[in-house]
């Protein structure tokens, strides 16, 4: 079984400006690609699970952000770093009014979309990594089984009660992969 370094995209792979649809404004995280690639050295593939609510609000379509996905891919193939898959819920629970507004069990906190890559890619979830900048991301890496998690200081609210690493920068989650 694979290990697997789980990342979030807005906040950690991006700047999260908000409803990230558009290359121009797509900003990497300081230090993302550094942590990428020590993980990928450290035998760990990589993987972004991402809540995208921009999708079942209408302020972007799938097609959109499959389109940004490649370019984002592309740019990490370029630092010499391989994402395996990028697994991404497009619903919201009440906001919207297309298809995607409904209640699901892949939207973060729930885990099932590190359950799918868990099955898709033979993942060891108990030897993964996650990293996360809100409380919803280290709640479904503890559904799914994920024991080491880093909870990136944001602006969002922590949750004390939630067993994670905490570090100011992406670039500290080195020091918890190995």
């Amino acid at each position: 079984m694979k290990r697997a370094l789980f990342l979030d995209r807005d906040g950690i792979i991006n700047v999260d400006f908000g409803y990230v649809h558009q290359i121009k404004d797509f900003e990497f995280v300081d230090g993302i690609f550094d942590v990428c690639r020590y993980a990928q050295d450290m035998g760990f593939e990589i993987f972004v699970i991402t809540n995208q609510a921009g999708i079942a609000r209408g302020y972007y379509s799938v097609e959109d952000f499959l389109s940004l996905t490649q370019w984002m891919k592309s740019e990490f193939a370029k630092e010499d770093i391989k994402i395996a898959d990028v697994y991404f819920c497009p619903h919201h629970p009440e906001k919207g009014d297309n298809e995607y507004v409904l209640t699901c069990k892949c939207r973060k906190p729930e885990p099932g979309m590190l359950l799918k890559a868990q099955k898709e890619h033979g993942v060891d979830l108990t030897h993964s990594a996650f990293i996360g900048d809100k409380v919803s991301d280290m709640k479904a890496a503890e559904a799914a089984g994920i024991h080491n998690k880093v909870l990136v200081a944001s602006q969002y609210q922590d949750d004390l009660h939630i067993h994670a690493h905490r570090v100011k920068a992406v670039k500290e989650a080195i020091a918890f992969l190995s």
